[in-house]
C-alpha cells in the first residue's frame, strides 16, 4: 500500500446548504431487516458550538516524525447479515468493488459491527443481534483492511464468549482489533504500527451502549467488554489518547457515536471530539448514525462525525450513500483529505459512476454546514 498526498485547499470549502439526511438502525439475525429507505430522518437545525474542556493540547513537535506522509482510508459500519452473508462463500468478493481504494492507502480501517462467533448467549431483550462466521475475517483481510474496531453497540451481542471468539478469530486471521478486549487494558490499548518511518497509534471506543447493558458490556478492570466513552470512561479514553500522544507521531481515534438518523453531530459528539483533540488526537472519525455526517478541520486535527454504512444491508435511499474517506498526515500535520463516494448495492459499497462523482462530493461537503468544523 502506498502513500497518497493531495491538496488540503480543495477540501476546506464550506457549503452554505445544510444537507437533509436519512438512514436506518441495524437489524440482526433475530429480526427482519427494515426497509431503510422509508425511515423518517431527524436533522438538527442549529449549529453546535464547540465545548471547552480542561485538557491542554500538546504542542506541535518541531519534527514531524520521519517527515514522510501516511495515508489512511476509513470506511463505516460493516456487518455480514444477508445479503452480504452469501458473499462469504467467496470472501474476496465482499470488498471487491472498493478493494483498490482501500489497498492503495497505507492504513485502512472500518468499524466491525458484528460478533464473529458460532457460540455465546444472545443478549436478552435486545432487538437486533449480529453474528457472523470466522470467514468474515478472511473477507476483511482480502479487502485490504488493516485494522478494525469492535467498540460499538453490537460488540457484546453474544456476551463475553462472543467477544473472546472475535478476538481469537481475528488473531488467527492476522487482523488487528481495537476497542474490545478480555479486560480494560486490552480494550483501550492502541494498535501501533510504523509506516514510512512514522509511528502510528489507533484507538477505538464507543459512546453508544444501551443504558441497561453498560455495567456488563464495558471493559472495566478484569471484565471482558468494549472500550467505553460513556460517563467516567470518557476520562479513561482521554488519558489513553494522552499516553499514545507521548510515543506516537500520529494518533487516530475511531469512535462509535452520534444519534441514529440524525444528520448533524450531537452535543456529546462535539464535546468528545474537542476533548480528544485537546488530549492529542490528530484524526478522529466515527460511525453509528447509518447516514453520512460532516467532516473537516477542528483546529489542526481532522474530524469526521459520521461515515455511515459501508458493508450493510439496505434497500436504498440515503442510507445507501457511502464512501471511503482518505486522510493524509505527516506526523501531526494534516496534509489533506478526500471523499471517495460510493453506493451500497447488494450490501456492498460500489464507487459511483464518474458522472455522479462531483455531485456526490458536493453533497458530502455540504454536510459540514451544521458542524463546528471548517
Amino acid at each position: 500500500m502506498r502513500g497518497l498526498v493531495f491538496s488540503l485547499s480543495c477540501c476546506v470549502l464550506v457549503a452554505a446548504v445544510t444537507a437533509a439526511c436519512g438512514g436506518s438502525e441495524s437489524a440482526g439475525a433475530s429480526a427482519a431487516a427494515p426497509n431503510v429507505s422509508t425511515i423518517q430522518v431527524v436533522t438538527a437545525t442549529s449549529t453546535v458550538a464547540a465545548i471547552t474542556t480542561p485538557e491542554v493540547e500538546p504542542a506541535l513537535p518541531k519534527r514531524l516524525g520521519s517527515g514522510e506522509p501516511v495515508t489512511f482510508a476509513f470506511g463505516g459500519d460493516v456487518m455480514f447479515e444477508e445479503p452480504i452473508r452469501s458473499y462469504l462463500s467467496n470472501p474476496a468478493e465482499v470488498f471487491a468493488p472498493v478493494r483498490k481504494i482501500l489497498r492503495r492507502a497505507d492504513v485502512a480501517m472500518v468499524n466491525l459491527e458484528t460478533v464473529i462467533t458460532n457460540r455465546g448467549t444472545p443478549t436478552a431483550n435486545k432487538a437486533y443481534l449480529f453474528r457472523a462466521p470466522p470467514s468474515a475475517f478472511k473477507a476483511i483481510k482480502l479487502g485490504g483492511i488493516d485494522v478494525v474496531t469492535v467498540a460499538n453497540n453490537h460488540g457484546m451481542d453474544y456476551g463475553a464468549v462472543g467477544m473472546e471468539d472475535t478476538l481469537r478469530y481475528a488473531k488467527r486471521a492476522g487482523v488487528p482489533v481495537v476497542g474490545g478486549g478480555r479486560n480494560e487494558a486490552q480494550a483501550f490499548h492502541p494498535w501501533r504500527t510504523t509506516v514510512n518511518g512514522q509511528r502510528i497509534a489507533i484507538i477505538g471506543a464507543t459512546q453508544v451502549i444501551d443504558e441497561e447493558l453498560i455495567s456488563w458490556w464495558e471493559a472495566r478492570g478484569a471484565q471482558t467488554g468494549v472500550a467505553s466513552a460513556r460517563y467516567d470512561m470518557e476520562d479513561r479514553l482521554a488519558r489513553q489518547v494522552r499516553r499514545a500522544r507521548a510515543t506516537s507521531d500520529t494518533v487516530v481515534v475511531y469512535l462509535h457515536w452520534g444519534s441514529e438518523l440524525k444528520g448533524c453531530p450531537t452535543d456529546s459528539q462535539v464535546s468528545l471530539a474537542d476533548r480528544l483533540v485537546r488530549a492529542g488526537a490528530d484524526i478522529i472519525v466515527g460511525s453509528h448514525a447509518h447516514i453520512l455526517l460532516g467532516g473537516g478541520m477542528h483546529g489542526r486535527a481532522f474530524v469526521d462525525y459520521g461515515l455511515g454504512n459501508f458493508v450493510f444491508y439496505t434497500s436504498g435511499g440515503i442510507a445507501a450513500q457511502t464512501g471511503v474517506l482518505e486522510v493524509t498526515a505527516t506526523g501531526r500535520r494534516i496534509d489533506g483529505y478526500r471523499w471517495q463516494p460510493a453506493q451500497i448495492q447488494g450490501g456492498r459499497p460500489v464507487p459511483v459512476a464518474a458522472s455522479e462523482r462531483a455531485a456526490r462530493i458536493a453533497d458530502w461537503k455540504s454536510l459540514r454546514a451544521c458542524t463546528d468544523l471548517r
